[in-house]
């Protein structure tokens, strides 16, 4: 493990001729270079107009409208796609819309995306028009059905494309050729919400709200969305991005987010009212994408649809108890990988794991898998394919699905579209990103594949690829172990992926220490050179391994705020010992 020091990158701190503040230090070393950049306005927003294929797609989805035609939204199976989903019928409603309806593929059943089977199923509901929320980039032969079945058809999709794009009447998605749209980091929440905006534009020009007597639409209302899928989907948190979050979590901290946020924060047990990225990425996120996982997203999404506080309320406490399922199931699974990875450990003369972890149980639950595969990969930093039968109930069907997470120094995609160039016929299909992918093959091939992407990737490595990095913003001055600048740090930015919450690392001596719940330790720590000891905790610890109390050691953590009965305390939140002493 490498510890490194962030550089300054940005010159936001050279235009101050004052004292230099800590929060000014942390952005210039992420790249800001004036105040203006973190004023999060929307129309600092990179424009509509620019995303290829807008006029498009506008031109379909106004026709559709003022022809009072019906729509058919089709979503993804997680946090993303729910709030796609919910934030594309939300839209068409305010617009004054009521024939739109949403269909979301269960994963048990049709897999992912616009598949032919899918499209069958929507014929149920005799759409005119079909538009995709965060998916479609990769479906060549649902867009072609649909269009056998006379449906027209929108993609509106954030998934880096294949070599080949469906022949839809329009594609918007910022990976796409050609595509100068400035930011590629949109998630698909984004994506549907510059296309609802761009809708409104039109109408308006069009005089539609004024002639059917309706209230001009206020899409900002729906931005809670945007922001919530954002972050659960961990897309980079550029300028762009970082705007859409913020102005989010400012609608939600001034109570005015949709009944369903609103639950999933009270059932989680944060406060809404001091809402941050983090609540959404593991406190909202997780309880939303447990449905899509173990049941259908469905019941998310009429969460997030729902205006009435009780129905809304009802609903997230049936996320609640599907997220503690998925934990149970994922502990499980756990276990059961940690002991396949020993296993794999002695079959290596010298215990060096392979460049590519790559485990399979008949048993494994296909709905968690990707969970698994990141605390896999978290643990030995290696990139990591957990896979589970496509089918549990279909033994005849030799199918088996993985999801893949990555490492910084290796882009998934990339290498499962290396792996398939190179041993054509081997995988039967596969999409992602850099850090995450999908894919699926035939179970007896497993080994063949095992071989080949740790092949590819052995070829691509070097001496540093598998260095496990952490990057620190420095060491503490003792004026900043301080509520005040923990909750200046809080809410400072929308921090996530890209765009890292500060973490810094001193020495500190261990004063105290106790268990929680047999994994967690809460702690209490005196920085060296100070007299004052600062509360801590840490999470998830290896018992075993941790320093005894009076011992020095380095650690790398956070500056946090610890809400406890009524009161707001400082406290550390410990990330990772770097050496005892």
């Amino acid at each position: 493990m490498k510890l490194i020091q962030r550089e300054q990158t940005g010159t936001l701190c050279e235009q101050n001729n004052q004292e230099i503040s800590l929060i000014e230090r942390i952005f210039a070393k992420r790249g800001i270079n004036h105040k203006g950049e973190l004023l999060f306005e929307l129309k600092q927003l990179h424009p509509i107009s620019s995303l290829k294929d807008i006029k498009q797609a506008t031109d379909i989805l106004e026709n559709a409208v003022i022809k009072n035609h019906k729509i058919l939204i089709i979503g993804d199976f997680d946090a993303d796609g729910a709030t796609s989903t919910a934030l594309a019928v939300r839209a068409l409603h305010l617009m004054g819309h009521q024939r739109v309806a949403y269909l979301v593929p269960n994963r048990f059943e049709y897999g992912y995306g616009l598949t032919p089977e899918i499209v069958k199923e929507a014929a149920k509901f005799s759409p005119e028009l079909i538009i995709t929320v965060d998916n479609g980039i990769s479906s060549i032969k649902g867009v072609e059905q649909a269009k056998k079945q006379g449906y027209k058809v929108i993609i509106s999709d954030h998934h880096l494309p294949g070599k080949q794009l469906p022949d839809a009447d329009a594609i918007l998605n910022p990976n796409q050729p050609e595509d100068d749209f400035p930011s590629k980091a949109l998630a698909g929440v984004g994506v549907i919400f510059y296309l609802m905006l761009s809708l409104k534009s039109a109408l308006l020009k069009k005089e539609y709200f004024k002639e059917n007597k309706l209230a001009e639409p206020n899409l900002t209302t729906l931005l809670d969305l945007v922001a919530l899928g954002t972050v659960a989907d961990v897309v980079p948190l550029d300028q762009n991005n970082r705007i859409l979050v913020e102005q989010g979590l400012r609608r939600m901290r001034a109570g005015l987010a949709c009944e369903g946020i609103k639950a999933l924060f009270n059932i989680a047990k944060r406060n809404i009212s001091a809402a941050t990225s983090m609540d959404l990425g593991f406190a909202c996120g997780p309880r939303l994408n447990a449905a899509g996982r173990l049941d259908d997203m469905s019941l998310g999404i009429e969460c997030l649809l729902s205006d009435n506080p009780a129905q809304a309320k009802s609903l997230a406490e049936t996320l609640d108890d599907l997220n503690i399922e998925r934990r149970a199931i994922e502990e499980s699974m756990k276990a059961e990988a940690q002991s396949l990875l020993e296993q794999l450990d002695e079959d290596k003369l010298e215990g060096e794991l392979p460049p590519v972890i790559c485990l399979f149980k008949e048993s494994w639950h296909q709905g968690v898998i990707g969970i698994l595969a990141a605390r896999v990969r978290e643990r030995y930093h290696r990139p990591t394919i957990i896979f589970a039968p496509a089918d549990e109930y279909d033994l005849a069907n030799s199918d088996i699905k993985g999801s893949a997470r990555s490492i910084p120094s290796i882009h998934i995609r990339d290498i499962l579209d290396e792996v398939a160039s190179t041993y054509p016929g081997l995988l039967e299909k596969f999409g992602g990103h850099a850090m995450a992918a999908g894919l699926t093959l035939d179970k007896p091939r497993l080994k063949e594949f095992d071989r080949a992407i740790c092949e590819i990737v052995t070829k691509h490595q070097n001496e540093e690829t598998f260095d496990e990095i952490h990057y620190s913003d420095g060491q503490l001055a003792p004026e900043d172990f301080d509520l005040k600048a923990a909750q200046t740090l809080r809410f400072a930015a929308p921090w996530g992926q890209h765009f890292p919450a500060p973490l810094f690392d001193n020495r500190f001596t261990i004063v105290s220490k106790r268990l929680l719940k047999e994994k967690h330790y809460k702690l209490l720590l005196r920085p060296s050179g100070h007299t004052r000891a600062v509360q801590a905790i840490a999470f998830n610890v290896d018992i075993a391994s941790w320093p005894d109390e009076g011992e020095e050691v380095h650690l790398l953590y956070k500056l946090d705020v610890n809400e406890f009965r009524g009161d707001t305390t400082l406290q550390l939140m410990v990330e990772r010992v770097i050496s005892p002493p």
